[in-house]
């Protein structure tokens, strides 16, 4: 499992990068990235769905058209969106009501519905959203800057995963996650900080040198663990221990994609400045 776990995660976070090299060529459209992005969130969107118990669950349509809605945001406005997320979001409420007082048969479970519909658009559709924005941020390395939100995150699981393996002895999240340990999160930011300052000695995306890159390192590492927890609590919720089968040694596309949608926004918001 270790093995498998390595060798796949090393060859999505190489395929991720090549993509974004690729989609440079197709400036300011990136059509790769698009594509990719609204297949991960159709597939994630479906197995969050699926985690919810069946009297509660909300709409997939539905849910699926709100993630595609901010998920093609920063493609179709670009940087011009500020003020409208907020608008759409109220409007896709507004919808998601309208669409329980429709099909409304019994009470006790409407308003739930909607709670997790909204729940789902903003997890899987804001979230990421605010990631894809790094690609129009002002600067000639926005591929390096996605690149590393993705890669210093995934470098931390990884590294929080096979550190806790070998040498794991004290649980951090018990009840979360039982198997994370405060040896496998010291391992995993290890590795977080190394791979922002090795990248920073190539790419000058860090004004503040290798200083900056460490704490980069640190702080998105740090958040992506946070977003692998809070997604443990949602498939703990839902009684599941992975979100699906489709991912080998990791479990579903959500489990893939937990910690990025944490990190995500946060390196925006630290590239943005």
């Amino acid at each position: 499992m270790l093995k498998t776990r390595l060798l796949l995660g090393t060859i999505m976070a190489a395929a991720a990068g090549g993509v974004l090299y690729l989609d440079s060529f197709f400036a300011p459209y990136f059509p790769i990235l698009f594509l990719l992005a609204l297949g991960v969130g159709v597939f994630a969107t479906r197995e969050l769905v699926a985690l919810i118990s069946a009297e509660n669950r909300p709409r997939e349509w539905l849910c699926v058209s709100g993630v595609v809605l901010f998920v093609l945001l920063p493609f179709l406005l670009q940087d011009s969106e500020r003020g409208l997320v907020g608008e759409l979001f109220a409007a896709f409420t507004v919808v998601a009501l309208l669409v329980e007082m429709a099909r409304y048969r019994e009470s006790g479970r409407c308003v739930t519905r909607v709670a997790h519909t909204l729940l789902v658009a903003a997890y899987l559709g804001l979230l990421p959203s605010l990631f894809l924005k790094i690609r129009w941020l002002v600067s000639d390395y926005t591929v390096w800057m996605l690149t590393l939100a993705i890669f210093v995150p995934k470098c931390c699981d990884i590294g929080a995963y096979a550190v806790g393996r070998i040498f794991g002895k004290h649980p951090c999240a018990p009840l979360l996650s039982p198997k994370k340990t405060w040896e496998g999160l010291a391992g995993g930011i290890a590795f977080a900080i190394a791979t922002a300052v090795i990248a920073g000695q190539f790419v000058p995306v860090f004004r503040y040198g290798i200083l900056e890159a460490a704490a980069f390192g640190l702080v998105v590492g740090l958040t992506g663990i946070l977003g692998d927890l809070a997604e443990s609590m949602i498939k703990r919720d839902g009684l599941a221990k992975d979100a699906s089968k489709a991912v080998p040694g990791f479990g579903g596309v959500l489990d893939v994609i937990d910690s990025i949608l944490f990190a995500g926004p946060v390196a925006y918001f630290w590239f943005r400045g």
